[in-house]
């Protein structure tokens, strides 16, 4: 009966906007579109520098954390100055859980949201997520669903209980049912900066089943930071205590042979940026300008973001 009633429900067709754009394109170009978070504004500098330098497009992801840190009349601003400048860039919420925080964001100008309701039972994803691609699209505004769970390890390193993997089958009656425009699946990618507990793996047999049931809907691959050794030396060098931090950094260099179109990464640029200013701080003692060493996590992050756009996503010059 679920099922039947889901299935009547209207289905908006041949929703034409920016990221929904980006994406399908990726599917054709062989290339996947950075959807990278901003936590700062000096993140969100370095993130714009990296796309300007690249001309890649780029996805500027807000979580509801980040929309309340930087609070609605600010973040109004960020977007309208994101639009004057003209550049591909699509501006998404990250993880909505609710429809409130959904219409918050729509309301906010972003022209994606993405509604996270992987955690809960099946249907009410279900009914939750048709909810929200009905009111969106009927704002001109994207929607990205999401069917699974990536498991999350904690401070310790032990992984969160409740890791489900992608079921190719029902990822196709779940797009079918509530039209979103794009599909969070998990495969083996993980949040956090304690990604893995014993070797990363990422399930590609379970991508290639996902593919072949959805040849036209963009997949996305969240929690796709790789946690560059690097940066957790330089901040553990200067002062710091990060411990059990586990990445990959060869693990997504194949990625982008896939439908996977959107990768999302914000773990990265936490760390490139903690890095760069605990570097900074410990050389330069004497300073205590905030823009002395936050320019010097703006390039970092820049850096950061255009190995990604290039060795992982492929996106530039794609502008």
């Amino acid at each position: 009966m679920f099922l039947s009633i889901c299935a009547k429900l209207n289905v908006t067709k041949g929703v034409n906007m920016i990221q929904v754009k980006m994406l399908k394109k990726a599917m054709t170009g062989n290339f996947i579109v950075p959807a990278f978070n901003i936590a700062n504004f000096e993140i969100l500098k370095g993130l714009i520098l990296a796309t300007k330098e690249t001309k890649s497009p780029m996805i500027l992801q807000v979580s509801e954390s980040a929309m309340n840190y930087f609070t609605d009349d600010i973040m109004l601003g960020i977007v309208a100055g994101l639009r004057k400048m003209k550049l591909p860039i699509s501006i998404h919420l990250d993880h909505g859980h609710t429809f409130d925080v959904v219409k918050r964001a729509i309301k906010l100008g972003f022209d994606s949201v993405m509604i996270d309701g992987s955690t809960l039972p099946y249907k009410e994803n279900v009914r939750l997520t048709k909810k929200v691609v009905n009111y969106a699209h009927s704002k001109n505004v994207s929607v990205e669903g999401e069917l699974g769970v990536l498991a999350v390890a904690n401070d310790e390193g032990v992984l969160s209980d409740g890791e489900r993997f992608t079921s190719p089958e029902q990822a196709k009656e779940f797009v079918a049912l509530t039209g979103v425009d794009s599909l969070a699946v998990s495969i083996g990618t993980n949040h956090g900066i304690n990604k893995y507990i014993g070797e990363p793996k990422i399930r590609y047999d379970i991508l290639r089943k996902i593919e072949k049931k959805l040849p036209n809907t963009p997949i996305v691959l969240h929690g796709a930071s790789l946690v560059e050794k690097k940066y957790v030396d330089k901040i553990n060098a200067n002062g710091g205590n990060i411990t059990k931090s586990i990445g990959n950094e060869n693990l997504l260099k194949n990625a982008y042979k896939t439908h996977i179109s959107k990768i999302n990464m914000d773990t990265d640029f936490r760390l490139a940026y903690t890095a760069a200013v605990r570097e900074y701080m410990h050389t330069h003692p004497e300073k205590y300008s905030p823009r002395d060493y936050g320019q010097a996590g703006v390039e970092e992050v820049k850096n950061c973001a255009i190995d990604r756009i290039v060795k992982i996503c492929r996106s530039n010059n794609k502008m």
